[in-house]
């Protein structure tokens, strides 16, 4: 079986993370997640008192442990912040920003911090800010993504930092796994395989979409705007690239964008709903439990180590 000291470090046994997907990564994700070894996440990128009562419902499906994420440009950040101390949540991951302020704070609570990062120099930064991880997250993921590669990113940040390292964006199964540990990362994250969990609550047509999906299938929109974010294409999409095209406002993007993502989860508008999704969406190809999958991952890892092993041996 799979071990590690990262996953020793959290108390789980899969060093596995769940992807802090908004709207979507909720209680019964996150338990399922939990229950079957792996470290579930709820997003925090909500109202306050939603945040704090699926994690409520969270621990009333789970006695293992799980987290919070965090997004740090988001309105409700700070409040979320104190009340993963109120509620005595066992690690917060965070995103979109230097979680920095907080940290003393969560540390007081014994709460493990692990930012995601896209960059060597912020994975240094939040070093010596004291976090216990860093997930290295490569532009292959879906949702809002940096600009270089899981394989690029994560053998560096692993070079540069001497805290644990999570591999993140195109990942799906254990041939990904194996690459990312070959890498040096001691855990990986997966969002877009936990999409089609039989305990995601997504909607029906968006778990299709990404059934559906292949290789070439995602597309990147809002470069311009800063904030770029891979999704599946679809009328929304050709509706951004008009606008990037015809050198629109900030204004028109946001307008456009606004409520975007919650009609594809909630309503199963997945014409014009943001379907986001990472590049490994043309992997994925079966509905399963969140127990199906972590065991189905960790054994093809360790099928795959083998073989790779038995390659080089003279």
């Amino acid at each position: 079986m799979i071990n590690s000291v990262f996953s020793n470090m959290l108390g789980i046994k899969y060093p596995i993370i769940q992807g802090a997907m908004a709207w979507i990564a909720d209680s019964s994700l996150a338990a399922a997640v939990s229950n079957a070894g792996g470290l579930g996440i709820i997003t925090g990128n909500a109202p306050l008192e939603w945040v704090r009562d699926e994690i409520r419902k969270t621990k009333k499906l789970t006695d293992k442990p799980f987290g919070v994420n965090i997004m740090l440009l988001s309105e409700t950040a700070e409040a979320v912040a104190k009340m993963a101390c109120e509620e005595k949540v066992k690690v917060v991951t965070t995103g979109a920003g230097n979680p920095g302020k907080y940290i003393d704070m969560w540390k007081k609570n014994d709460i493990k911090v692990i930012p995601v990062v896209a960059s060597v120099a912020l994975a240094k930064r939040m070093e010596r800010a004291g976090v216990d991880a860093v997930i290295a997250e490569g532009c292959e993921s879906g949702g809002h993504v940096g600009e270089l590669t899981t394989m690029a990113l994560v053998p560096q940040v692993v070079d540069a930092v001497n805290i644990h390292v999570i591999a993140a964006g195109g990942i799906g199964d254990g041939r990904g796994a194996a690459a990312a540990f070959m890498l040096g990362a001691h855990g990986i994250q997966l969002g877009t395989r936990f999409l089609v969990a039989n305990e995601c609550t997504v909607h029906q047509k968006y778990k299709e979409k990404v059934l559906k999906a292949k290789d070439i299938d995602t597309q990147v929109t809002g470069r311009v705007t800063g904030h770029p974010v891979r999704v599946l294409r679809n009328k929304l999409v050709r509706k951004f690239q008009l606008l990037e095209k015809n050198g629109a406002s900030m204004e028109e993007y946001e307008e456009l964008g606004r409520g975007a993502l919650a009609r594809a989860v909630r309503e199963g508008d997945v014409d014009n709903g943001s379907v986001m999704a990472g590049q490994i969406a043309g992997l994925v190809c079966k509905e399963q439990s969140c127990d199906e999958i972590i065991q189905e991952i960790f054994k093809e890892t360790e099928e795959n180590l083998k073989r790779v092993q038995t390659m080089f041996e003279k």
